[in-house]
């Protein structure tokens, strides 16, 4: 993307979110994940970064830490209240979208940003494109990093572990270009509806 059109893009974002111009789900045209060759110590990275099934174990260095996760659970529990009625489903979702986007790397509020987007927080959404679950993981994964089983992609956390390892790995392949490796995760890369709606749809789950 050029400078000039990464500044024309970013302000008008922050115009959208300053005037709370949510974009919502149905704004973003639906794409198709491509499947791209990988080479092997790719592939075996990230097989290795998914292989791990324990439920997450959060970790904190001081009570601090603790406090400001607990706060934040707290007022995403509240936002998500609509989507998902029953306390403890918020609860274990919340807990568990933290970890595995905190391993990864990425920002919590982004994955709920590109969930929303991508699924309206629906565990088992099948898109026409046959991606599945909450962050919408296409059935190759499995294949090529999994154990090659695409129904496991709508247990929660597998679902939330690969979508956050495959958006960890495209925001590498693009060296750190978000507007880039999201369109590459919705199959549209370098058009500006998917992630125009994902990061307008991410200031809704700001702390």
């Amino acid at each position: 993307m050029s400078a000039c059109r990464r500044r024309a893009w970013l302000a008008w974002l922050a115009t959208a979110a300053g005037a709370s111009g949510l974009l919502l789900p149905g704004a973003a045209r639906a794409g198709r994940q491509a499947e791209e060759p990988l080479a092997d110590a790719v592939r075996g990275a990230l097989s290795a970064a998914i292989a791990s099934a324990a439920p997450p174990k959060l970790v904190f260095t001081n009570l601090d830490e603790r406090l400001a996760f607990l706060r934040w659970q707290g007022a995403m529990s509240e936002r998500l209240k609509r989507r998902k009625s029953e306390a403890h489903t918020r609860l274990e979702f919340l807990e568990t979208l933290w970890y595995e986007s905190r391993r990864a790397g990425l920002e919590p509020a982004l994955v709920l940003g590109l969930i929303q987007v991508e699924s309206g927080f629906r565990k088992y959404a099948i898109s026409s494109a046959g991606a599945r679950g909450y962050m919408q993981v296409m059935p190759f994964w499995a294949r090529l990093i999994g154990d090659g089983e695409p129904a496991r992609l709508f247990h929660m956390q597998t679902n939330l572990r690969f979508g956050c390892v495959i958006l960890r790995h495209y925001l590498d392949l693009e060296r750190g270009d978000l507007f880039m490796a999201l369109g590459r995760y919705n199959g549209s890369r370098g058009k500006p509806d998917y992630p125009n709606a994902v990061l307008a749809n991410r200031q809704q789950w700001m702390p």
